[in-house]
């Protein structure tokens, strides 16, 4: 049996603490150190045997871990990564890559040039789920995708708005939230190559946007829309639907629809639509539930990482692919405030 990798992790935050907990559990890595500089996260290193250290850098010097996972706050994500570049070592990055497409752009050159492996921690597309509705989208089993529906509702509570960073701009479900929902229609469907987007804040008049409505081009010719809103008691989102956190409620209801000229499928209740024999609207309707294993994607993620350091596998997202999700939610927010349509692929050009 091959040795355990050593991960350290550089951010002793919630979802920190979480990755902390999975490596824990893991047959394949050790936790060899933590950095963050909070005295709280001294205390838990100490809990659990391993070195702390106040900055990422000591801690790739002095433990010369196998791989980093940086779940620090955002502005840290490419100083972090470009250190591990340039020390040899490979980082699992949680989303978003980094705050900008201009900050992506030169992790990306850093990684080509020092040929270091990383990987987004865009977790959800490790989801069995989200893995068997890529594969009915392109084996054809909904023939030619013509129209996607996305839906992000439901109602963040009122002491979610006590950090005051929430009520301003960048602080909302655009750049929060939506990042998840963007990455899964990109792996499912393909490019986003047109953004059009309207955004509304009159429901609690922070200087943030707490609804919006996307309607987006697909390089495939398919259309779609996505409506988001965090100030509406609704069962209408991946949080919800999907069962993957237990901290949310499962609700039994889908966020996603993808209709081809085949079938329709909802997601993640996994209903497909379809005819059975005569086609048309006056036919009766079949219907039949996929049903893919469950498991814990950010297991399989955990796992996944390890591969990729040791070069048994290949990341299934790299830092320039999350740059796309990025450049599609800056489109939104640039077609939210100029009422154009805006092209992702024009935001990588302008940003380089």
């Amino acid at each position: 049996m091959s040795a355990q990798m050593r991960i350290a992790v550089a951010g002793a935050g919630l979802i920190g603490r979480r990755h902390i907990e999975l490596i824990a559990a893991s047959k394949d890595c050790v936790l060899s150190g933590i950095a963050d500089p909070s005295p709280a996260a001294k205390d838990y290193a100490r809990s659990h045997g391993v070195p702390w250290h106040v900055d990422h850098r000591a801690l790739l010097e002095q433990v010369k871990p196998d791989g980093l996972i940086i779940a620090s706050p955002n502005t840290l994500h490419l100083p972090m990564a470009i250190d591990c570049a340039e020390a040899g070592v490979p980082a699992l990055i949680e989303k978003p890559v980094t705050e900008t497409v201009a900050t992506a752009q030169r992790l990306c050159a850093a990684i080509k040039r020092t040929g270091v492996p990383m990987l987004v921690g865009h977790h959800r597309r490790h989801n069995p789920i989200i893995k068997a509705a890529r594969e009915a989208v392109a084996t054809g089993k909904l023939g030619q995708l013509t129209a996607v529906v996305g839906l992000w509702l439901l109602k963040k509570p009122d002491d979610y708005f006590d950090a005051a960073w929430r009520r301003e701009a960048g602080g909302g479900p655009l750049l929060i939230n939506l990042i998840h929902d963007i990455d899964n229609l990109r792996f499912i469907c393909g490019e986003i190559t047109e953004v059009q987007a309207l955004t509304s804040n009159k429901m609690r008049g922070f200087a943030v946007e707490d609804t919006a409505a996307l309607l987006l081009r697909f390089a495939s010719g398919a259309l779609g829309t996505v409506t988001v809103s965090d100030a509406t008691p609704a069962p209408w989102s991946w949080e919800l639907s999907s069962g993957e956190n237990a901290a949310y409620p499962k609700q039994d209801q889908p966020c996603y629809i993808f209709s081809g000229t085949s079938g329709s499928l909802s997601v993640p209740n996994m209903e497909l639509w379809s005819y059975a024999q005569q086609r048309g609207w006056y036919a009766p309707l079949s219907r039949k539930t996929v049903a893919p294993p469950a498991f814990d994607p950010l297991v399989e993620q955990l796992r996944h990482f390890c591969a990729v350091i040791a070069g048994r596998e290949q990341a299934l997202i790299t830092a320039e692919d999350a740059m796309g999700t990025l450049a599609v939610v800056e489109a939104v927010s640039e077609a939210a405030r100029t009422g154009q349509t805006i092209s992702p692929r024009r935001i990588m050009e302008q940003a380089a």
